[in-house]
């Protein structure tokens, strides 16, 4: 039966860097990596997982909690997650909320019981305190999403509320008086920055505000439809709306469509999140874009490098990704480019 002390005779290699390779293989060089792999190839050797997370105190797992498998935005972070741990041999267990914070506490805390080395969690409608428990476990983790005040957590996020500014502004300058907002859930912490950043831009600008224009929405594309209804049915046609995500966007689209309306030539449309269909609709979509692909790049290395950290408290950081404005047909652009750019 295969061990390690056999691979390392026939490699040639003491049995400490073959352990290296099985643990920290990014610490030995290239050629005696390939060797050593080579004699396990052969020997069909299969590392005893169990064993080496008793001997390292590591499972080479982490968690990745998102609150909507279903959402375009979180199989992009996944993905940035897998690219930076994937090639450190780690595996991920990947755990959905629905937006419920019950179902998020278990999900953290299955997770803590799995002996996961990190965890990183999307979206998060916790409050400081539900950390405690991961923090005396003192298992390193990272929020991905919002930013949190007065905590001394890693947090790599984004400003919804300059997103949602700068999308309503951009309506404003091109000409559009009435604008109207679906937002999304209100109770979460995204959707009242939105709503606020929507509420700014009209108030500096010196247009109207009115309550009746805002409708809320569940983040989905149904209920972009349903909100698009009940805005014509209860005020009338808007000039434009934003619109809080964009798969509501994509829904108040088609509302606008079978209105008997048309987009942008009677109602202009932004959206937020730049999800890959967004440019593929007609009109495509514009939009505020948050690299999200980045995001989970950026959450991962910052966890990585906390996990291979031996010291207890290592520094935590906030780390702020720029939303931008990325401008397409929805909002009229062929027809007002002088105004947009004036």
């Amino acid at each position: 039966m295969a061990n390690i002390r056999k691979i390392s005779e026939l490699a040639g290699v003491s049995v400490a860097t073959v352990s290296r390779v099985l643990n920290h293989p990014e610490t030995v060089s290239e050629d005696t990596r390939n060797r050593i792999l080579m004699v396990m190839k052969e020997l069909n050797y299969v590392p005893n997982s169990i064993a080496r997370s008793l001997s390292t105190n590591r499972t080479s797992t982490i968690g990745l909690i998102i609150p909507n498998i279903l959402n375009p935005l979180y199989p992009s972070i996944a993905k940035g997650v897998e690219d930076v741990f994937y090639k450190k041999g780690y595996n991920i267990l990947l755990s959905n909320t629905e937006y419920d914070a019950s179902r998020e506490k278990d999900c953290i805390e299955m997770l803590l019981s799995k002996k996961v080395d990190g965890l990183i969690i999307c979206s998060s409608i916790l409050e400081i305190a539900d950390f405690d428990i991961i923090i005396k476990q003192k298992v390193p983790f990272v929020l991905l999403g919002e930013y949190m005040e007065d905590s001394d957590i890693n947090i790599v996020y984004t400003d919804y509320q300059l997103g949602a500014y700068m999308a309503t502004t951009h309506l404003i300058k091109a000409g559009y008086k009435t604008i109207a907002h679906i937002s999304g859930p209100m109770n979460r912490k995204a959707s009242v920055e939105k709503l606020d950043g929507y509420k700014k831009a009209l108030l500096e600008a010196g247009c109207k505000y009115d309550e009746e224009y805002i409708i809320e929405g569940n983040n989905q594309i149904d209920g972009g439809h349903l909100a698009l209804k009940k805005i014509l049915k209860k005020k009338g046609k808007p000039d434009a709306i934003f619109v809080a995500n964009d798969l509501m966007a994509l829904g108040a689209i088609e509302a606008v469509k079978v209105s008997g309306y048309t987009v942008p030539g009677d109602i202009a449309v932004v959206g937020f999140d730049d999800i890959e269909v967004a440019s593929l609709v007609e009109p495509k979509l514009t939009t505020v874009t948050h690299p999200v692909y980045r995001m989970g790049l950026t959450a991962a290395r910052l966890l990585l490098d906390n996990i291979l950290n031996e010291e207890e408290d290592c520094f935590k950081q906030k780390i702020f990704i720029q939303p931008m404005l990325k401008v397409r047909k929805s909002c009229g652009y062929d027809n007002r480019i002088e105004e947009i750019f004036s």
